[in-house]
Formats: structure tokens, sequence, C-alpha cells
């Protein structure tokens, strides 16, 4: 496969916030790690901040490690085994459902999740000393209610144990119960910021990563300089609750996003399975044709390309080239054959798979089934 990315490039990163989904960086790093992706500026918010700290002391495996065996209590100050039933709705009984009631009831009284164990653990995995040694600049997003300001702060600048204070503040999301740091008040970044390029772009950074949780909060409008290029990886699955830290969830945000990577990094195709391209619009449409006249033998070619193609095209929501209609095509028949897409395979090679499959189960519904009907 071929690097899409320039591995000659220095490139900066911007860290979405997105709470629990935050596991998803983690994985992505490891991909531009491996793929041999430098970068020397991180900026982040929210728990994008938090990573940011981490990719700022290249502390990856401590990261992964964080983030494969996270639980409830150790954000908030909650009951793990409450929290993954209120996550999952899994509640028994009437008693149950009280008790979940009276639980949330006392937490808006009391201003919200008590998130202790958060600053804990800020405190336990950041080291300040590194972060200001480092070669990476590393800039957090937060807001000051006590001003009614954003702000942007350059880690290095920051006072002896304020980094702590300030990557807590960055992270104060609305269910969390807000204290004051250094005698002022705070809220999480995404208030103003979610995905904090602009201050990369303003302090000169012009090669930037962009890695996305689609979080909550605003998106700050930016003015993208001509000489500027903006490298996104983003989810097109869902990564959960913002509050969901399940380890089982994490940890298959973790993979997600190692693999949401590798198509950027890659120019893999498709949007749930990750293709390696091959085939040239000619091939594909040979393939096209082929399955068609296969569960219709008496099939004109006037009938293919005026009626047929144009038919499976509005069936898959596809409006593109062949190649195109036939990713489409796969990715619908893998996915209902059950077929495990966290793996990189060429188009021929995943075609095989869906025949493969298909004679063994031999589905009665789906997307193999439309073309039985032909």
């Amino acid at each position: 496969m071929e690097l899409k990315l320039d591995p000659n490039k220095t490139y900066a990163v911007a860290l979405e916030g997105g709470g629990a989904r935050g596991a998803y960086q983690v994985g992505a790093w490891r991909a531009l790690e491996e793929a041999g992706i430098r970068y020397n500026a991180v900026s982040g918010t929210s728990v994008g901040s938090l990573n940011g700290a981490m990719m700022a002391m290249h502390a990856r495996k401590e990261a992964e490690l964080l983030w494969t065996n996270i639980r409830f209590s150790q954000i908030m100050n909650v009951d793990d085994s409450v929290m993954e039933r209120l996550m999952k709705r899994d509640i028994r009984t009437f008693g149950e459902l009280k008790a979940l009631l009276k639980e949330a009831r006392g937490v808006v009284r009391e201003g919200g999740f008590d998130i202790e164990p958060l600053r804990k653990m800020i405190a336990h995995v950041v080291d300040e000393d590194k972060i200001r040694q480092s070669d990476v600049d590393f800039f957090i997003m937060t807001y000051s209610l006590s001003d009614m300001k954003e702000l942007e702060l350059d880690a290095r600048a920051l006072q002896p144990g304020e980094l702590h204070d300030m990557l807590l503040a960055s992270a104060y999301f609305p269910a969390f119960k807000n204290e004051k740091l250094g005698g002022k008040r705070y809220a999480d970044g995404g208030v103003q910021d979610v995905l904090p390029l602009h201050v990369l772009l303003e302090h000169g950074y012009r090669d930037i990563i962009a890695i996305r949780l689609h979080g909550v909060g605003f998106e700050r409008r930016v003015k993208i300089p001509k000489n500027a290029g903006i490298v996104v990886i983003s989810p097109n699955a869902e990564l959960g609750n913002v509050l969901n830290f399940d380890r089982e969830q994490s940890r298959a945000n973790m993979r997600l996003g190692y693999y949401d990577a590798q198509r950027v990094l890659y120019g893999l195709q498709g949007k749930t399975y990750y293709i390696e391209k091959t085939f040239d619009e000619a091939r594909a449409y040979q393939e096209l044709s082929s399955m068609m006249r296969s569960a219709a033998p008496e099939l004109s070619l006037r009938k293919l390309n005026e009626k047929l193609l144009p038919d499976l095209s509005k069936e898959l929501g596809e409006k593109g080239d062949y190649y195109s209609l036939l990713i489409a095509y796969l990715e619908k028949a893998a996915g209902e054959l059950s077929i495990d897409p966290f793996r990189i395979i060429t188009d021929e090679a995943l075609l095989a798979l869906v025949w493969e499959h298909y004679h063994i189960k031999k589905p009665k519904t789906g997307i193999l089934r439309y073309l039985a009907r032909l």
C-alpha cells in the first residue's frame, strides 16, 4: 500500500473534545506512529487535551493502557455497576429504577458528578516536567466563566502545578460538578471551540491532522489559509455516549480509530470496511454486470445499463461511478453476512469473501436477495 501522507513532513495534530469517545484518538495515534508520521504540535479540547498531553509526552503505550482499562469510577465518583446499567438501560426492577432516579436527582442537587477521581488520574498520568521539556508544542482549550472568555493556553507558559488544573478545566463537561480552580470557574473548551484548529494555524502550523469525535460543543469557524492542508480522521460509526466510560466501548473505539486512520493514511475505499483498490472502472462494471447476469442470464445489455444498474444505485443511495457502486454493494452485502470489517482487504478479496459467505448462509433477505429478484 502507498502512504498518502508525506512522511518527510512534520504535522500538527488537533484533537476534538468528546468525553468517553477519546479512545478513538489513541487508536488513530497508533496508526500514525506505525506509519512513521511525525508531529511537533498538538492542540486539544476537553478529552482531546488529556490525549494531547499524552502525545506531548510521547506516552502512547500509557494512553492505550489507560483507555483499555477505563472505568466510570476513574472519572466520576460513582458506582461502576450502577453506571453500566444506566448506560445500557439495564434496569431490572422498579426498585432499581427508583434508586437510579434518586441518585440522578442527588447529582443534580449537588451540581453534577463529582470528578475528584479525574483530578487524581490527571495528576497520576500527566508529567508537567516532561511536557515542558517536550519537543512538541501543546495547546489547551478551555473557557473561563469568571472572565467570560475563551483561553488558548500554551502548556509551557503555565506555572508549576497549573497544567493539571487547566487540563481539568478544559474537561469541565456540563454534567460535572464545577469547582473553582485557582479562584476561577471554567467550562469545557467545547463551549467555544470543540475542534481547536485555529490555535495551530495562528501559531504558523500549516500541515495539520484533525482527529474528530463528533462531540458535544460548538465548532469555531476557521478560515483555512491557501497554503494549509488539513487531513481529517473522522468516524462513520457511532462512538457511544460521551459519558459512557466503559472499557469495552473504549476498546471498540480505539480499534475503530486505528482502522479509520489507516483508511486516510493509505487512501482505502469504503465507509465501514477498509478496502484496497485494485479494480479499475472497467473491472468494476464487469463485476457488477456479472453479478446481475448470474441472477438473470437472459438480461439484455440495454436493460442492464438503462434500468438495473440505475435501480441498484438508487437502492444503495450511491450516485458515483461504477467502482463506487460496486464498493457500496460489497459493503452492504458484507455487513448483512456479518463479515468482520476490521482488516485491510482488497476489493477482489472482499468480493470473493462475500460470495463464499453467501453460498454458505444463503440469506433470504437483504441486498444479495435483491439481485435474485431481478
